[in-house]
Protein backbone atom coordinates (compact mmCIF):
# COMPACT_ATOMS: atom_id res chain seq x y z
CA UNK A 1 0.00 0.00 0.00
CA UNK A 2 2.87 2.05 0.78
CA UNK A 3 4.34 1.59 -3.15
CA UNK A 4 0.26 2.29 -4.10
CA UNK A 5 0.58 5.41 -2.58
CA UNK A 6 4.07 6.27 -3.84
CA UNK A 7 2.89 5.03 -7.47
CA UNK A 8 -0.10 6.78 -8.06
CA UNK A 9 1.70 10.59 -7.34
CA UNK A 10 3.03 9.45 -11.08
CA UNK A 11 1.88 12.51 -13.23
CA UNK A 12 1.55 15.16 -10.97
CA UNK A 13 3.75 18.24 -11.78
CA UNK A 14 6.61 19.37 -9.83
CA UNK A 15 6.90 16.96 -7.01
CA UNK A 16 10.13 16.78 -5.10
CA UNK A 17 11.47 13.24 -3.86
CA UNK A 18 8.96 12.23 -0.85
CA UNK A 19 10.27 11.85 2.75
CA UNK A 20 8.69 9.57 5.07
CA UNK A 21 7.53 9.11 8.40
CA UNK A 22 7.28 5.47 9.73
CA UNK A 23 8.56 3.45 12.76
CA UNK A 24 12.44 2.79 13.61
CA UNK A 25 10.99 -1.08 13.15
CA UNK A 26 10.01 -0.31 9.94
CA UNK A 27 13.18 1.57 8.39
CA UNK A 28 14.64 -1.19 5.98
CA UNK A 29 11.09 -2.72 4.84
CA UNK A 30 10.52 0.92 3.90
CA UNK A 31 13.64 1.53 2.16
CA UNK A 32 13.63 -1.45 -0.23
CA UNK A 33 10.03 -0.94 -0.80
CA UNK A 34 10.79 2.12 -1.87
CA UNK A 35 13.81 0.72 -3.96
CA UNK A 36 12.02 -1.82 -5.63
CA UNK A 37 9.67 0.93 -7.42
CA UNK A 38 12.79 3.30 -7.73
CA UNK A 39 10.83 6.05 -5.92
CA UNK A 40 13.70 7.46 -3.43
CA UNK A 41 12.62 9.61 -0.82
CA UNK A 42 14.51 12.62 0.55
CA UNK A 43 14.44 11.58 4.14
CA UNK A 44 12.59 8.34 5.84
CA UNK A 45 12.17 10.19 9.41
CA UNK A 46 12.42 7.00 12.25
CA UNK A 47 9.82 7.91 15.14
CA UNK A 48 11.24 5.74 18.02
CA UNK A 49 7.65 5.35 19.58
CA UNK A 50 3.99 6.10 17.34
CA UNK A 51 2.83 9.60 18.72
CA UNK A 52 0.36 9.84 16.08
CA UNK A 53 -0.36 11.96 12.80
CA UNK A 54 -0.05 15.20 14.52
CA UNK A 55 3.46 14.75 15.92
CA UNK A 56 4.59 12.67 12.68
CA UNK A 57 3.48 15.60 10.35
CA UNK A 58 4.94 18.29 12.12
CA UNK A 59 8.89 16.42 11.96
CA UNK A 60 8.06 16.31 8.26
CA UNK A 61 7.44 20.18 8.03
CA UNK A 62 10.65 20.92 10.08
CA UNK A 63 12.42 18.60 8.31
CA UNK A 64 11.37 20.03 5.49
CA UNK A 65 11.63 24.06 6.70
CA UNK A 66 15.35 23.27 7.31
CA UNK A 67 16.17 21.75 4.30
CA UNK A 68 17.17 22.94 0.64
CA UNK A 69 13.32 23.35 -0.14
CA UNK A 70 12.92 25.85 2.84
CA UNK A 71 13.66 29.25 0.86
CA UNK A 72 10.54 27.69 -1.21
CA UNK A 73 8.48 27.12 2.09
CA UNK A 74 7.11 23.92 0.23
CA UNK A 75 3.78 22.76 0.20
CA UNK A 76 3.21 19.39 1.71
CA UNK A 77 0.98 16.51 0.13
CA UNK A 78 0.10 14.79 3.18
CA UNK A 79 -0.59 11.17 2.50
CA UNK A 80 -1.00 7.84 5.12
CA UNK A 81 -0.41 5.04 3.15
CA UNK A 82 -3.40 2.95 3.73
CA UNK A 83 -6.22 4.26 0.92
CA UNK A 84 -7.65 2.38 -2.07
CA UNK A 85 -7.98 4.97 -4.79
CA UNK A 86 -9.36 3.47 -7.90
CA UNK A 87 -10.05 6.90 -9.65
CA UNK A 88 -6.05 7.86 -10.14
CA UNK A 89 -7.39 10.80 -12.49
CA UNK A 90 -10.09 11.84 -10.19
CA UNK A 91 -7.48 12.01 -7.05
CA UNK A 92 -4.83 13.97 -9.09
CA UNK A 93 -7.19 16.76 -10.89
CA UNK A 94 -8.08 16.78 -6.80
CA UNK A 95 -4.55 17.66 -6.00
CA UNK A 96 -3.79 19.86 -8.40
CA UNK A 97 -6.63 21.70 -7.56
CA UNK A 98 -5.76 21.60 -3.70
CA UNK A 99 -2.02 22.83 -4.33
CA UNK A 100 -3.04 25.95 -6.11
CA UNK A 101 -5.29 26.92 -2.88
CA UNK A 102 -2.54 25.34 -0.67
CA UNK A 103 -0.37 27.58 -2.52
CA UNK A 104 -2.57 30.94 -1.42
CA UNK A 105 -2.43 30.13 2.31
CA UNK A 106 -5.41 27.62 2.71
CA UNK A 107 -4.94 24.28 4.78
CA UNK A 108 -6.91 21.59 2.62
CA UNK A 109 -8.50 18.56 3.37
CA UNK A 110 -9.89 16.17 1.03
CA UNK A 111 -13.74 14.16 1.63
CA UNK A 112 -14.73 11.23 0.20
CA UNK A 113 -18.80 10.67 -0.58
CA UNK A 114 -20.16 7.99 1.55
CA UNK A 115 -20.78 5.17 -0.30
CA UNK A 116 -23.15 3.74 2.64
CA UNK A 117 -23.96 5.41 6.43
CA UNK A 118 -20.29 3.42 8.04
CA UNK A 119 -20.07 3.87 11.87
CA UNK A 120 -16.35 3.24 11.82
CA UNK A 121 -15.28 6.52 9.68
CA UNK A 122 -14.90 10.48 10.96
CA UNK A 123 -17.44 12.63 8.83
CA UNK A 124 -17.18 16.29 7.83
CA UNK A 125 -19.86 18.66 6.88
CA UNK A 126 -19.54 21.20 3.78
CA UNK A 127 -20.18 25.22 3.56
CA UNK A 128 -20.24 27.40 0.99
CA UNK A 129 -18.83 26.69 -2.04
CA UNK A 130 -15.18 28.28 -1.75
CA UNK A 131 -13.75 30.60 -4.68
CA UNK A 132 -10.19 31.50 -3.92
CA UNK A 133 -8.56 34.40 -6.67
CA UNK A 134 -10.20 32.79 -9.80
CA UNK A 135 -9.76 29.49 -8.63
CA UNK A 136 -13.21 28.13 -9.18
CA UNK A 137 -14.40 24.54 -9.83
CA UNK A 138 -18.03 24.13 -11.32
CA UNK A 139 -18.76 21.12 -9.35
CA UNK A 140 -20.12 20.29 -6.04
CA UNK A 141 -17.21 18.21 -5.29
CA UNK A 142 -14.85 21.16 -6.07
CA UNK A 143 -13.49 23.22 -2.70
CA UNK A 144 -15.34 24.13 -0.21
CA UNK A 145 -15.38 25.34 3.14
CA UNK A 146 -15.01 22.98 6.21
CA UNK A 147 -17.95 23.74 8.53
CA UNK A 148 -17.22 20.87 10.94
CA UNK A 149 -15.96 17.62 12.07
CA UNK A 150 -17.82 14.66 13.71
CA UNK A 151 -16.37 11.45 14.56
CA UNK A 152 -17.29 8.19 14.43
CA UNK A 153 -21.20 8.52 14.88
CA UNK A 154 -24.21 6.24 16.03
CA UNK A 155 -25.69 4.19 13.09
CA UNK A 156 -28.88 6.63 13.27
CA UNK A 157 -26.39 9.86 12.65
CA UNK A 158 -24.80 8.07 10.26
CA UNK A 159 -27.93 7.71 8.43
CA UNK A 160 -28.63 10.77 9.08
CA UNK A 161 -26.17 12.37 7.49
CA UNK A 162 -25.82 10.47 4.69
CA UNK A 163 -29.14 11.27 3.54
CA UNK A 164 -28.24 15.13 4.52
CA UNK A 165 -25.89 14.76 1.22
CA UNK A 166 -23.42 17.08 3.26
CA UNK A 167 -21.10 15.06 4.96
CA UNK A 168 -18.40 13.51 3.38
CA UNK A 169 -15.88 10.48 5.59
CA UNK A 170 -13.00 11.97 6.36
CA UNK A 171 -10.17 10.71 4.58
CA UNK A 172 -6.99 12.11 5.85
CA UNK A 173 -4.92 13.25 3.48
CA UNK A 174 -4.32 17.45 3.57
CA UNK A 175 -2.72 19.67 1.72
CA UNK A 176 -0.49 23.31 3.20
CA UNK A 177 2.88 25.15 3.11
CA UNK A 178 5.04 23.34 5.67
CA UNK A 179 4.57 27.15 7.19
CA UNK A 180 1.43 27.16 7.57
CA UNK A 181 0.88 23.84 9.46
CA UNK A 182 3.59 24.99 11.94
CA UNK A 183 1.99 27.94 12.19
CA UNK A 184 -1.33 26.12 13.02
CA UNK A 185 -0.15 23.48 15.04
CA UNK A 186 2.16 26.33 17.29
CA UNK A 187 -1.46 27.99 17.43
CA UNK A 188 -3.16 24.93 19.16
CA UNK A 189 -0.97 23.00 20.35
CA UNK A 190 2.51 24.51 20.95
CA UNK A 191 3.79 21.40 23.82
CA UNK A 192 3.64 19.72 20.11
CA UNK A 193 5.85 22.01 18.49
CA UNK A 194 8.42 22.35 21.17
CA UNK A 195 8.64 18.64 21.70
CA UNK A 196 9.08 18.01 18.13
CA UNK A 197 11.07 20.69 17.60
CA UNK A 198 13.73 19.84 20.27
CA UNK A 199 13.94 16.31 18.71
CA UNK A 200 14.47 17.42 15.33
CA UNK A 201 17.42 19.51 16.61
CA UNK A 202 18.64 16.95 18.85
CA UNK A 203 18.58 14.09 16.31
CA UNK A 204 20.97 12.29 13.87
CA UNK A 205 21.05 11.51 10.61
CA UNK A 206 22.46 8.42 8.62
CA UNK A 207 21.94 8.68 4.60
CA UNK A 208 18.21 8.64 4.35
CA UNK A 209 17.39 7.72 8.09
CA UNK A 210 16.50 10.72 9.95
CA UNK A 211 16.35 10.07 13.85
CA UNK A 212 14.52 12.17 16.18
CA UNK A 213 15.85 12.44 19.22
CA UNK A 214 14.06 9.82 21.86
CA UNK A 215 13.70 11.00 24.73
CA UNK A 216 12.24 14.30 23.42
CA UNK A 217 10.19 12.50 20.67
CA UNK A 218 8.67 9.95 23.20
CA UNK A 219 7.68 12.96 25.59
CA UNK A 220 5.64 14.23 22.46
CA UNK A 221 1.42 14.06 23.10
CA UNK A 222 -0.23 11.76 21.00
CA UNK A 223 -2.45 13.55 19.03
CA UNK A 224 -3.77 13.23 15.44
CA UNK A 225 -4.12 16.37 13.05
CA UNK A 226 -7.96 16.22 13.05
CA UNK A 227 -7.89 17.03 16.73
CA UNK A 228 -5.22 18.95 16.85
CA UNK A 229 -5.83 21.62 14.32
CA UNK A 230 -8.93 20.71 11.83
CA UNK A 231 -11.28 20.30 14.53
CA UNK A 232 -10.50 24.03 15.78
CA UNK A 233 -10.16 25.84 12.89
CA UNK A 234 -13.12 24.89 10.99
CA UNK A 235 -15.75 27.46 9.47
CA UNK A 236 -12.95 29.89 9.13
CA UNK A 237 -11.89 31.05 5.62
CA UNK A 238 -9.17 29.13 4.00
CA UNK A 239 -10.15 25.72 5.87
Amino acid sequence: MMQDTLLRLDGIADLSAPVIVCNEEHRFLTAEHSRQINRLPSSIILEPAGRNTAPALTLAALNLACGAEADDDPVMLVLPADHVITDVDAFQASVSVAVRLAEQGCLVTFGIVPAAPRTGYGYMKKGAPYTLDGLHVASDAGPHLLEAFEEKPSEARAVEMVEAGRYLWNSGMFVMRASVWLEQITRFRADIVEACRNAHERGSRDGDFLRPDADHFTACPSESIDYAVMEKITGAPGA
